[in-house]
């Protein structure tokens, strides 16, 4: 060892300079919720149950969806529709009980691809939220239902 590596002069020059060439780089560091990351294209979110255009739901509870779904996220309980409920489904039959299971969910969008009904969507906008609770990842159709817009009709 010569005398400038007994003091570590040139590793401290070569650890500055990987320090200093670490500063004008791009920050990959996303100041979330503040600074939010930009999408994909093909990015797949959360799901949602689309109404028609009067407001009525348009999932029939065929159960295609959960047929389609390898993880087996999807449940539902289907019912007949009372003539009382006329205005709230569009189909004799209808989901009584709806619910994914995030946690089990890997957002593959087969459910979306086996609606025959169109009924079932993947936003691509949206993300699941964090939680320290299993049960805020089963989403039923109080969370699931596309909110009715007057507007719309």
């Amino acid at each position: 060892m010569n005398f400038w590596e007994r003091i570590y002069l040139p590793a401290i020059i070569k650890g500055m300079t990987i320090t200093i060439s670490h500063l004008f780089k791009r920050k990959v560091t996303y100041q979330y919720p503040e600074q939010k990351r930009p999408m994909s294209d093909v990015f797949r979110g959360l799901h949602i149950l689309k109404r028609d255009d009067e407001g009525k739901e348009r999932c029939t509870a065929c159960g295609l969806c959960a047929l389609a779904c390898p993880a087996e996220a999807i449940t539902m309980t289907a019912a007949e529709r009372t003539s009382s409920e006329l205005h709230l489904y569009r189909e004799e039959k209808y989901a009584a009980v709806y619910e994914i299971n995030m946690l089990r969910c890997i957002f593959c969008g087969l459910c979306e691809e086996a609606c025959p009904k169109a009924a079932i969507f993947l936003q691509n906008d949206k993300m699941a939220q964090a939680s320290y609770e299993r049960s805020d990842f089963i989403f039923g159709k109080d969370r699931l239902v596309e909110p009715f817009l007057q507007s719309k009709s």
